[in-house]
């Protein structure tokens, strides 16, 4: 199967790998260099960090990055069988790149989106094929993610809803099918969680370590709001909420004034060593 993957960032390098692992060869468009150069170097890491975990039974790393072409060119997917896009969670931004997908790719091509809150409805209207537009909304680390949050449009067909089910158990994962809506459940759930701990922390009533502590230890979470938040990228999570109040017009959904000043400060979690939580 011939998989397309455009975009870079730090979940377009999880899923190209996720792809890779299973055997697939993948194409991943981005047309900065030094995006390509960090995805590299991310996926280089990804798969060092699974051989300590033990994880020695799949590909070699050598065998993974092999299948792994990059490219700055979206016409280099016009052959793929499923392309995921996987660029910033920006509204016209994917708009933009769902109607050039349209555009360039086969008509038999299924196009999915990772956008973790963007109705998927509304990226298929940029497209003439509405029927073969799905959300497969994959969790950070992708790699080590089992589960993947399928979003069903309204337009969307069962047929390409079987493609792409089919396309998560050849990565090893499950599909769980949720329908259309900004933030489809997971984040219309986590961004109010995520944004209520943040105020309350800019509010003074308890720090980040307290904060998380708490719901990891009273509610049994493996991962508190904000260590979540700082996974995910605290500029990833600014745009979500973002594009969630101005797809509901909530005002719960306003980035909170703590997430702003960390996003501007380039405090943006995991990722540059530095969010709600510091890490080495």
């Amino acid at each position: 199967m011939r998989i397309g993957v455009v975009g870079a960032g730090t979940m377009g390098a999880g899923v190209a790998e996720s792809v890779a692992r299973a055997g697939h060869d993948v194409t991943v468009v981005e047309p900065d260099q030094q995006a390509v150069d960090q995805a590299r170097s991310r996926m280089r890491d990804s798969l060092r960090l699974a051989i300590l975990l033990g994880r020695t039974d799949g590909p070699k790393p050598a065998e993974v990055t092999a299948r792994v072409h990059w490219t700055g060119q979206i016409t280099d997917l016009r052959a793929a069988d499923v392309v995921v896009e996987c660029v910033p969670e920006r509204i016209e931004l994917k708009e933009k790149v769902f109607a050039e997908l349209d555009r360039v790719c086969a008509r038999g091509t299924l196009l999915a989106s990772c956008t973790s809150g963007i109705p998927v409805d509304r990226l298929a209207a940029s497209t003439t094929r509405p029927e073969q537009v799905v959300g497969l909304h994959f969790m950070n680390p992708a790699p080590l993610k089992d589960t993947v949050e399928v979003v069903r449009g309204p337009r969307t067909s069962q047929q390409s809803l079987d493609r792409a089910l089919a396309l998560l158990t050849s990565l090893g994962k499950t599909g769980i099918v949720v329908g259309d809506g900004p933030g489809f459940l997971l984040n219309r759930v986590l961004m109010l969680c995520i944004a209520e701990a943040a105020a309350a922390v800019g509010d003074g009533i308890a720090d980040a370590e307290t904060t998380d502590s708490l719901f990891e230890g009273c509610l049994g979470h493996p991962m508190g709001p904000l260590r979540t938040a700082d996974l995910i990228g605290l500029d990833n999570v600014h745009d979500t909420m973002t594009a969630l109040r101005e797809l509901t017009g909530d005002d719960h959904y306003r980035p909170p004034a703590t997430l702003v000043a960390l996003v501007e400060a380039g405090h943006l979690g995991r990722k540059t060593g530095r969010g709600f939580h510091e890490y080495r």
